[in-house]
């Protein structure tokens, strides 16, 4: 089938087309990376009035700052973790809700509402459920034997943000699940049926292969969303705290650059964290992908 090209009488107005996003894209990606990469070169006075050249100094202290490679621990950890507790949940609630006939159309809604909240509205929501004074988790934890304090206990502050950011993405996960599992024609599963397979066995050979492709895709969005979309969470449930247990790289060039007023390393944390999100890309492309059956 031929596709019908669009000849513009105008050279001049397929430019003038694409204008307005490019001017958004120069303006609020572009030109605050540039000043990103030049700032993390660059060491101001105390008053903010003069730089000066100091080269790759911010990018050397940064790499042998003990604080900040502990940093990167916690933020694969963060990751790793918020990543496989969201697509884990949203792949299972995808495939409840394919499975239900009457109300799916309610549940689904239900679903997604928590996609529509704001990050930083998320983290208060959490940090009142899990507040040591009033919150009904610490009050039920305490039936096990758990005392529950994020503001104290470090490993308890990471579970907190953890499962903020993954109640948060778990809905964008179960949309592209959904989506791809109802995508899958009905006769594949049927015939297997009729030859003996069991629903799980259904699902191991024919419905994981055939959503692999959003798996890959949800996948690296997963991984860029905790690398740069969670701050608001983190903010709000515990400030990186207690004892910078919670200091992820993303809120650690907040931290720096304004609370810290550390300007020039601030920068050039937030050019490598860019670097890292680049190389896991080009990773998960070079050697994930591999799996993924179109």
């Amino acid at each position: 089938m031929e596709t019908k090209r669009t000849i513009f009488p105008n050279k001049g107005l397929p430019y003038a087309f694409i204008a307005p996003q490019l001017i958004i894209t120069l303006i609020f990606f572009i030109w605050p990376a540039g000043q990103a990469v030049k700032s993390s070169f660059e060491r101001q006075d105390p008053f903010g009035l003069s730089t000066t050249f100091v080269g790759f100094s911010h990018y050397a202290r940064l790499l042998a700052d003990p604080s900040y490679l502990a940093a990167i621990g916690r933020t694969f950890v963060f990751a790793g973790a918020v990543t496989v507790v969201s697509m884990g949940l949203g792949l299972l609630l995808a495939m409840a809700v394919s499975r239900v006939i009457r109300t799916s159309q309610f549940y689904s809604t239900m679903l997604v509402w928590p996609y529509a909240v704001a990050p930083v509205v998320a983290g208060i929501l959490w940090w009142f459920i899990f507040n040591t004074g009033t919150g009904i988790l610490p009050y039920a934890l305490k039936a096990f034997g758990v005392n529950w304090n994020h503001q104290l206990n470090g490993t308890h502050a990471m579970i907190l943000i953890i499962v903020a950011a993954s109640w948060k993405q778990v809905s964008y996960n179960f949309l592209f699940f959904l989506a791809g599992m109802q995508s899958i024609p009905h006769s594949l599963t049927e015939a297997a049926a009729i030859d003996g397979a069991g629903p799980l066995k259904r699902f191991w050979t024919i419905i994981l292969p055939l959503i692999s492709p959003t798996t890959f895709f949800l996948f690296i969005v997963n991984v860029n969303y905790t690398m740069f979309d969670t701050f608001g969470i983190i903010a709000a449930t515990t400030s990186g705290g207690p004892n910078q247990a919670t200091s992820v790289l993303v809120y650690k060039v907040y931290s720096d650059g304004i609370i810290g007023l550390n300007i020039g390393s601030s920068s050039a944390q937030s050019v490598l964290l860019m670097l890292m999100v680049v190389i896991l890309t080009f990773v998960q492309f070079r050697f994930v992908e591999r799996r993924v059956q179109y």
